[in-house]
């Protein structure tokens, strides 16, 4: 037997080295991966449509290399390429999809996760040099999905933190009422005051922590008054320098930075950028309000709509923790696919907390209910 060549895997050298071919279950492997690695390089040509400059260009080198990894596969499989296709994953065919109509960071979040799941690390016939891009690809794309997490963390944080704080706290709130035999009247009422009270705690406290931030940074943003004393200073007692030491600087530093400040004064002020203001940093504490009060009013208005609509009792109950399941299995997943993590683990685990909290605040209900009764 000829060896094969060195940059061909094991299994392509014994099918042109006999005249049995390939089993029928490598070359639906090989049919399978070509697949997901044409909808690959698809999949980032979509991305890369959507944005401009250097992403663009690390999106379009991504889809060269699935590309490649595709002719591998392509080469062989040879003439069976012709014979059939295989259609990619379900999952693949869905991230393709969202990467159509929204090419968002989710998208990228995802594909993070297509990437981290590579099969070539196990594949005898894949090259290790793909096996490795593989590896490379999921940090590369991890990259690109962080500068999108970065820009939304804190409206983000704040609409899943409110909307999920309303789901549970309401749920608790009204499943533990009615635990205790009240009519549906006042299990409406005291949803609806939870819903309120709720929210406006929210927004206060939001409103307050914005403020309250936004005044720390103010206190400890360097000022810019000090300038005017420069012409005035003693050049052979900086006293400039203990500013910086102040700051944090080492002494060295401190003094060297005092001298070349003094030296370019009065153009100082033209070479100092401008620091972003604490507005800019933390954002309005209207604005923050504002969208905590509708995250956690919207959360918490979903328990209450069973009774709004005119069930009562278990029917009402059971209708309530429903709808708030689905709805933490939405956020929990949200969650998951944003930080790439597995969704399915994350929206369980929204479930369970809310599941505790109502199954808590049930069993109290019916215990002080019997007492009361």
């Amino acid at each position: 037997m000829q060896p094969h060549p060195p940059d061909l895997p094991a299994a392509s050298a014994v099918a042109t080295s006999t005249d049995v071919g390939p089993p029928s279950g490598a070359v639906r492997r090989w049919r399978r991966h070509l697949a997901e690695e044409r909808l690959e390089a698809a999949l980032y040509r979509e991305l890369a449509a959507r944005r401009t400059g250097e992403e663009r260009d690390i999106l379009l080198a991504l889809a060269d290399a699935e590309a490649r990894h595709a002719a591998h596969w392509a080469e062989l499989l040879g003439e069976r390429r012709a014979a059939g296709r295989t259609r990619p994953r379900l999952r693949s065919l869905l991230l393709f999809f969202l990467a159509r109509r929204f090419g968002s960071v989710f998208v990228l979040a995802l594909a993070q996760r297509a990437e981290t799941r590579s099969p070539y690390a196990d594949d005898v016939d894949a090259t290790p040099a793909m096996a490795a891009d593989e590896q490379i690809h999921a940090e590369v794309v991890r990259g690109l999905a962080q500068r999108g997490r970065d820009q939304i963390s804190g409206s983000f944080r704040a609409a899943v933190f409110g909307a999920n704080d309303g789901l549970v706290s309401n749920l608790a709130l009204v499943v533990g009422v009615a635990a205790g035999g009240v009519g549906t009247s006042v299990v409406l009422l005291t949803g609806l005051a939870g819903l309120l009270s709720g929210a406006l705690s929210m927004a206060a406290g939001e409103f307050i922590s914005v403020r309250s931030q936004r005044e720390l940074l103010d206190a400890s943003t360097p000022g810019t008054g000090h300038r005017a004393a420069y012409p005035h200073l003693d050049v052979d007692a900086n006293e400039l320098a203990l500013v910086y030491r102040a700051r944090g600087m080492p002494a060295d530093q401190a003094q060297q930075h005092a001298n070349e400040q003094l030296r370019a004064w009065p153009a100082v002020e033209e070479r100092t950028p401008a620091a972003p203001s604490s507005r800019e940093i933390v954002g309005s504490g209207r604005s923050a309000a504002l969208a905590s009060f509708a995250f956690f009013a919207s959360g918490a208005a979903v328990p209450v709509l069973p009774f709004v609509f005119g069930l009562s009792g278990a029917p009402a109950l059971l209708t309530a923790c429903v709808l708030v399941g689905l709805a933490l299995l939405l956020t929990g997943a949200t969650v998951g696919m944003l930080s790439g993590a597995p969704p399915l683990r994350r929206a369980l685990r929204q479930l369970a907390v809310g599941a505790g909290a109502a199954g808590t605040t049930f069993l109290l209900g019916q215990a002080f209910g019997a007492t009361v009764g």
